[in-house]
């Protein structure tokens, strides 16, 4: 026993890391999955398709087995619906007037959930929509929403709860999940104030507007897995077009929106105006694939549980390359394969190396690997998720997502000490980014999970460049190769992911929420 071990920390002394030649093999990687050819790999097309085979290569040069249901590969299902504009329309009825909307100006009728064929009925601004039991916090409560259409603030609003917590009920998924049943058929929602407009092109909302076509909705062909069941109507409410909304109810729409920004309570209150809505969208079959290599444990006792090594491969299309997002996180799953494949380690547990599609149309690909995995769901003991994490700046720091809400969390210090780095929180708990990428597909099935970007102290040039970088480039097409880029903190960080996976894997004991996460209630 004594031998073997001196023999490996041997050979891994023979493997000390080489920052700046191990960043060039991690961007040679993002060279050909950012590049053009591959047209920004869009769920289901030909780009992504050849991302996905670049991928199976490369896991399988790594010496991993083959993790999909086919090969490499999950096929995964999925549904496309895209609005008709010209057969599509909005408008509001008070009494015998009606006053047509302008799709695209006034607001954006969307294609998502069951949403067909024309509708009417009554709205009540909920405010912001929220029900919180651990913060005793109900926007619903008294309200009559059977049979209406909830308009709501898309924001926290003023909860006293944890980040997490109100990151959690306010999810689209938690959100409508309450607003069903408490009777609503439909939402209308404003966007929040405190955050930057989002990209108007962005691919997969499904929006029917002025001037460009509408992007199509994207859903799971697995009915048991959509979010928006008995959704009949999802439109988007615009600046130009809110006060139609607000007319006569006794309230401004910038009122509102001025609350909204001071994150102060919103009333609620019915709405003078029904909604009538024709959503008219096709549909059409869309198939995708997750890529999966697996690297088969050593230990006779914990070979058949998995750590579960996650990264998104879809992007948002053509014009958009998506470097950072998230062609580096793909990148730092295949150099963690070579990792453990030239350095000769061989786990206790097995590691699933997973690239998922769909993360940009609601987490799709990785919602489907964590309700019919590859391998046995009850075997999967965490989830490692790479998303974009900007390597922007020399690594002195690492934001941890979810750092204090399981065992995790003291495992992924010990590995970033190692690498001479600290760790820290998420600095935007308000973002939600602990619940907006594919490792909360495997929280919601119970599996403790970890999430991470390049941190920094407040008030530093680190965080000036990180907010810079979210303003100016984030899902645009800057996010591209000529960007700066921190190739060898990259490697440095790939290096703290390889040390974290084998902590994980060789711990005889699984990882375990911490009693007082609110995540805790998800472990079966």
């Amino acid at each position: 026993m004594m031998k073997s071990a001196l023999l490996l920390l041997l050979a891994l002394s023979l493997f000390a890391a080489d920052y700046a030649a191990e960043g060039k093999l991690w961007w040679a990687h993002i060279r050909f999955l950012a590049d053009d050819k591959l047209e920004g790999r869009n769920t289901g097309t030909e780009g992504h398709r050849t991302a996905a085979a670049y991928v199976a290569t490369q896991f399988e040069r790594a010496g991993l087995k083959p993790g999909g249901t086919s090969g490499y590969q999950q096929p995964v299902a999925m549904l496309t619906r895209t609005l008709v504009p010209a057969e599509s329309g909005l408008a509001l009825v008070r009494g015998d007037n009606t006053e047509p909307l302008t799709l695209g100006k006034d607001a954006n009728l969307t294609s998502r959930g069951e949403a067909e064929g024309p509708v009417t009925a009554p709205m009540v601004f909920v405010g912001y929509g929220l029900v919180i039991p651990e913060a005793h916090y109900n926007d619903l409560e008294s309200l009559d929403l059977k049979g209406k259409i909830a308009v709501y603030v898309n924001a926290q609003g003023p909860v006293q709860a944890s980040g997490n917590v109100k990151s959690h009920y306010s999810s689209a998924v938690e959100r409508w999940a309450a607003l069903r049943q408490a009777g609503a058929i439909g939402t209308a929602t404003i966007a929040n104030p405190r955050v930057p407009a989002p990209d108007p092109g962005a691919a997969g909302r499904g929006r029917g507007g002025q001037g460009a076509p509408p992007q199509p909705s994207v859903s799971l062909a697995d009915a048991s897995l959509r979010e928006n069941a008995g959704m009949q109507v999802a439109l988007t409410i615009s600046r130009e077009g809110g006060e139609k909304f607000f007319a006569g109810s006794g309230h401004t729409y910038e009122s509102i929106l001025k609350l909204a920004a001071d994150n102060a309570p919103l009333p609620t209150f019915p709405l003078t105006a029904s909604l009538r809505a024709n959503t008219v969208a096709t549909s059409a079959p869309l198939d995708s694939l997750n890529v999966a290599g697996i690297l088969p444990g050593s230990d006779p006792k914990l070979k058949d549980e998995y750590v579960v090594f996650s990264a998104h491969l879809d992007h948002l299309g053509k014009g958009r390359p998506g470097v950072m997002d998230n062609a580096s996180g793909v990148a730092s799953v295949l150099e963690t394969a070579r990792l453990f494949h030239d350095s000769g380690v061989k786990p206790k547990r097995s590691i699933i190396f997973l690239t998922v599609t769909g993360e940009e149309k609601g987490e799709l690909g990785s919602r489907y690997f964590a309700a019919h995995p590859t391998v046995p769901a009850s075997r999967i003991v965490a989830d490692i998720n790479l998303d974009m994490f900007l390597p922007l700046y020399k690594l002195k720091v690492l934001e941890v997502q979810g750092l204090s809400e399981s065992s995790l969390g003291d495992v992924v210090r010990e590995a970033a000490k190692v690498e001479g780095v600290d760790v820290q929180t998420d600095r935007e708990p308000e973002q939600n980014r602990f619940i907006r990428s594919d490792q909360y597909s495997f929280i919601r099935q119970g599996i403790p999970s970890l999430a991470f970007k390049f941190g920094y102290e407040f008030g530093s040039p680190e965080e000036k460049t990180r907010q810079e970088w979210v303003k100016t480039i984030y899902h645009k097409a800057g996010d591209n190769l000529t960007q700066p880029v921190d190739t060898a903190s990259a490697a440095q960080f790939d290096r703290i992911i390889f040390g974290l996976l084998q902590r994980v894997a060789d711990d005889p004991a699984r990882p375990q929420w911490k009693s007082d996460s609110f995540f805790r209630r998800f472990a079966k």
